[in-house]
């Protein structure tokens, strides 16, 4: 009889190993290393028969059959925009975010706003008592809404093969379980598991689910990578508690484009959706003092208007600090590298702090002349115009170069009242109320 084999595996990636280690060797993370036993392999070997029958010819792209994926609304703009118009029958989805986010109240919206929608919520971290608490806050009746208790997998997909709901929602991933593992709720083997027999109830039965999932310290799903290539859809909640706004991020969509964004803002009575989120994240702009300016970035296909701010003060250190909250910190110094050497701005000796207002996060290459507008006001004392807007991304030369999607962040940024912006050369600005000050070089902005 074979002998029953123990390993280790990381929690975090999935990886293995014959001893106990205390950092894993794939992804770097420590004390991920919990005790796994592997089933016996059967010792009789099973010859394939393969037959010609058993092939599948090939087909040509051209004589495949396409029909269009049907979708149903949420009810909800901003959610229906991320996931590229819609749910779509039999789609799985992921939403990651961090605890207390408002993963849980927006499913709670959906049902809200949809009460013609039949939806099985399984709830593995609250009880039914506490959900309807948090419905009752929304306005929710709940009258289409079938809360279950059950973490078993085996019974919640029983449930939902009678229940047969629009809308399956697991909340969360991590607190399913199959009687046939031995390893403990949100292992590595345990995620897997249940992430794949809930993808064949939703392929084969055509059951819209949605599986609400942990994040890790970093801000990844917790889990294996294969659970982000298993489903279609894979939803980042984002923001941060000190603020009232939520974005809704789109990172995969198998029917949609990705990097969609969604924008939310928290209130006692649940999420509200923001329809102009330019307007939200300028509200409180302050253009009466020196180190403000103005950039427009690009969220998936929607521009948004932000605000950069930044302060440049003498340092009583021997080490001048650069902080940035909302901005690449190596980026940051790269720019301040470049202002030093192509503008001759000397921030020797000067403390650098960089904020983007509101709170919020950007990656976009575009803000880049924005951010060298803020940190040469601040320095000269100079206030930036108010009704002026920088686009354009830097480069190590000092050349400010092209960035995409120009004419969509220009007709934002007029709809916002923008009276000027200061761009790379050849810009268009047809059509557009709004003048184009050119610039082919850092040094053009002063």
């Amino acid at each position: 009889m074979a002998k029953q084999r123990v390993q280790f595996e990381c929690g975090n990636c999935g990886h293995t190993s014959a001893k106990w280690l205390g950092v894993c060797p794939a992804c770097n993370e420590w004390n991920t290393y919990s005790e796994i036993i592997e089933k016996p392999k059967s010792s009789k070997k099973h010859k394939v028969d393969v037959s010609v029958s058993d092939h599948v010819e090939a087909i040509r792209l051209v004589d495949v059959s396409h029909q269009n994926s049907e979708r149903f609304s949420s009810n909800l703009n901003e959610f229906d925009r991320v996931l590229g118009g819609g749910f779509v029958n039999g789609s799985l989805s992921l939403l990651g975010g961090d605890p207390g986010i408002g993963k849980s109240t927006l499913m709670l919206q959906v049902a809200h706003h949809c009460p013609e929608m039949k939806i099985l919520y399984v709830a593995g971290e609250e009880s039914a008592s506490q959900i309807k608490q948090r419905g009752g806050r929304i306005g929710l009746k709940g009258e289409n809404l079938y809360i279950s208790s059950n973490t078993d997998i085996q019974s919640v997909i029983s449930q939902a093969r009678k229940f047969k709901p629009d809308l399956l929602v697991i909340d969360s991933i991590q607190t399913v379980f199959s009687d046939e593992l031995s390893s403990l709720p949100g292992s590595v083997q345990q995620i897997r598991e249940c992430s794949a027999m809930l993808q064949q109830i939703a392929k084969k039965e055509n059951i819209t689910t949605l599986m609400i999932g942990h994040v890790t310290k970093d801000g990844d799903i917790a889990g294996p990578r294969i659970l982000e290539h298993m489903v279609d859809t894979v939803l980042h909640f984002e923001g941060d508690k000190n603020h009232f706004y939520r974005l809704l991020r789109c990172v995969k969509n198998r029917f949609g484009p990705a990097q969609e964004v969604g924008v939310f803002e928290m209130k006692e009575n649940g999420l509200q959706e923001v329809l102009n989120p330019s307007a939200l994240f300028l509200s409180e702009a302050e253009h009466a003092v020196s180190g403000n300016s103005v950039t427009c970035i690009m969220e998936g296909t929607r521009p948004i208007l932000v605000e950069v701010q930044a302060l440049v003060s003498p340092s009583s250190y021997s080490t001048p600090q650069r902080t940035a909250s909302g901005f690449d910190q190596r980026r940051l110094s790269l720019l301040i590298a470049v202002l030093e050497k192509r503008a001759s701005m000397s921030l020797a000796g000067q403390d650098v702090y960089l904020n983007i207002a509101g709170g919020l996060k950007i990656s976009d290459p575009a803000a880049d002349l924005a951010v060298i507008s803020a940190l040469a006001s601040s320095l000269t004392d100079k206030i930036v115009n108010s009704d002026t807007v920088f686009i354009g991304e830097v480069g190590l030369g000092g050349e400010v170069r092209k960035v995409s999607f120009m004419q969509q962040r220009m007709r934002e940024a007029e709809k916002m009242g923008v009276k000027m912006a200061t761009g790379p050369k050849n810009t268009a600005a047809e059509d557009l109320n709004i003048q184009l000050r050119p610039a082919a070089f850092i040094s053009d902005l002063f």
